[in-house]
C-alpha cells in the first residue's frame, strides 16, 4: 500500500501535468545544487516551475493526468519544467541555461507541448519557435504597417497642396503688387 507522503506527491504533481501548457523532462544527471538551483531560479524568474521529481510517481501522476506513457521521455536523473504561461519559455529558458553555463550533463529529454508528447528531436523545433510576445509585437508591426504608410502618403499630399496654395499666393501678391 502506497505511502500518504508519496499519494500527496501523486496529487500535486498529476496537478501539475493538468494545469501546465507545457511540460519540458530534463535530464540533470552530473549538476551540482548550486547549478540546479541557479537553473530553477531563471526559471521561477520566467513562472515557471522545476520540480525534481521519483519517475515512477511521475508517471502514475502522467497518466492520472491523461497521458499514457512518458517512459521515452524519461532518462537518467530526471527534473520536469511546468510552463503555465508561454508554452516555449521553458525550453528556451532551459536551453539558453545549458549553453550560457556550457552545461554537456544536462539535456532535455523530451517534452508535452500543447497536450502532446514531442521526444528529444523534436523539442528544437519547438524551442525555435516565436514566444508570445514576439508573435505579438509581429502581429502588431503588420496591423500598423499599412496606416503608418497610408499616415505618410496622406502628409505628403498636404504637403504638396500646401506647396501650390504658397506658390499660388506668392503669384497673386506679386500680380496686386504690380497693379
Amino acid at each position: 500500500m502506497p505511502n500518504k507522503k508519496n499519494l500527496k506527491i501523486v496529487e500535486e504533481v498529476t496537478d501539475k501535468f493538468v494545469k501546465a501548457k507545457s511540460i519540458y523532462f530534463t535530464n540533470y544527471k552530473g549538476l551540482n545544487v548550486e547549478q540546479v538551483n541557479n537553473l530553477r531560479g531563471e526559471l521561477h524568474a520566467a513562472n515557471i516551475e522545476y520540480k525534481v521529481a521519483k519517475k515512477t510517481l511521475s508517471r502514475i501522476a502522467a497518466k492520472n493526468a491523461g497521458f499514457e506513457s512518458i517512459d521515452d521521455l524519461i532518462d537518467g536523473q530526471m527534473g520536469i519544467a511546468f510552463g503555465y504561461d508561454d508554452p516555449v519559455s521553458p525550453g528556451k529558458i532551459i536551453s539558453e541555461f545549458i549553453k550560457k553555463n556550457k552545461l554537456e550533463t544536462l539535456n532535455i529529454t523530451g517534452c508535452i507541448f500543447e497536450k502532446e508528447l514531442y521526444t528529444a528531436d523534436k523539442v528544437n523545433v519547438i524551442i525555435n519557435l516565436p514566444t508570445r510576445v514576439e508573435l505579438l509585437a509581429t502581429l502588431l508591426g503588420t496591423l500598423s504597417a499599412p496606416l503608418s504608410q497610408l499616415v505618410e502618403t496622406l502628409r505628403g499630399s498636404m504637403s504638396h497642396l500646401l506647396g501650390a496654395l504658397r506658390s499660388l499666393s506668392d503669384k497673386k501678391k506679386k500680380e496686386n503688387s504690380l497693379q
